[in-house]
């Protein structure tokens, strides 16, 4: 058995020197010993091909699942994290974006149904003409039934609304007609806290389009509306043909 230098000291195996061109052996491998029967080493070499043979073994079932190497192992597992983090921040920035769009909000719908209008929904700030033609805030009113009585013959109904409202509450009648009756203009007793009734017109519609409700037919039926000293609609009724249909809204107004 021979033994081969590293460069160190170590003597050549046949005690002379090293061949030219030959480098010298890694200083960390020490003293190399090389056997005289390869046999000597079988059992080394066994081992060896048995480390081998489970590598080969272990890369075979990672390709055949799709899974990374033990080399991109550490790659694949910084994967997966800095993925669930830019999709984080990109639903982030999304939800900002549209928070910051900008766009127009739509005026909140009137419900016209038996619960009558949202309660945040308010009365217009709208000017109206008497029958002397002059010009009357409505927000000036308040409280107020308002009854719109386009094509409606609903004296009778105006009536019994002014008769059930209680004192302070104004009665308001207002129609389309550039020449509305003046049957209905004269207050009832305004000394004796009375309700009042004022007719008044709207040429150009605007509460029909705020409050959202088409243009009405001829008939006997008349649309109501019941706010509050605020603005505030507590509720509008359509298809009004008895008094018996707003009685009990009407006596929340106060």
């Amino acid at each position: 058995m021979g033994t081969m230098g590293n460069g160190n000291g170590g003597t050549p195996p046949d005690g002379g020197g090293r061949p030219e061109g030959v480098p010298d052996l890694p200083p960390e491998w020490g003293t190399v010993v090389i056997p005289d029967d390869a046999r000597e080493l079988a059992e080394e070499s066994a081992a060896i091909r048995r480390e081998l043979r489970k590598e080969v073994n272990r890369s075979g079932w990672r390709r055949l699942f799709g899974w990374p190497s033990r080399a991109g192992a550490a790659e694949t597992s910084l994967r997966v994290p800095l993925l669930i983090m830019a999709v984080a921040v990109l639903a982030t920035l999304t939800s900002l974006f549209a928070v910051a769009w900008p766009g127009q909000r739509q005026p909140p719908a009137v419900q016209q149904t038996a619960a009558g209008p949202s309660p945040s929904h308010t009365l217009p700030a709208l000017d109206l003409i008497d029958v002397d033609g002059a010009t009357v805030a409505l927000r000036g009113l308040l409280p107020a039934a308002v009854l719109l009585t386009d094509g409606c013959d609903c004296d009778g109904l105006v009536a019994d609304t002014a008769a059930a409202a209680r004192p302070g509450v104004t009665v308001v009648t207002v129609t389309k007609a550039t020449a509305p009756p003046p049957r209905a203009n004269t207050p009832r007793a305004p000394g004796s806290g009375a309700p009042v009734v004022r007719t008044l017109t709207d040429p150009a519609g605007g509460l029909r389009t705020h409050l959202q409700l088409g243009t009405q037919g001829p008939g006997s039926v008349a649309t109501v509306v019941l706010v509050a000293r605020t603005g505030e609609i507590l509720a509008m009724r359509t298809a009004v043909t008895s008094i018996e249909q707003i009685r009990a809204d009407l006596a929340r107004l106060v």
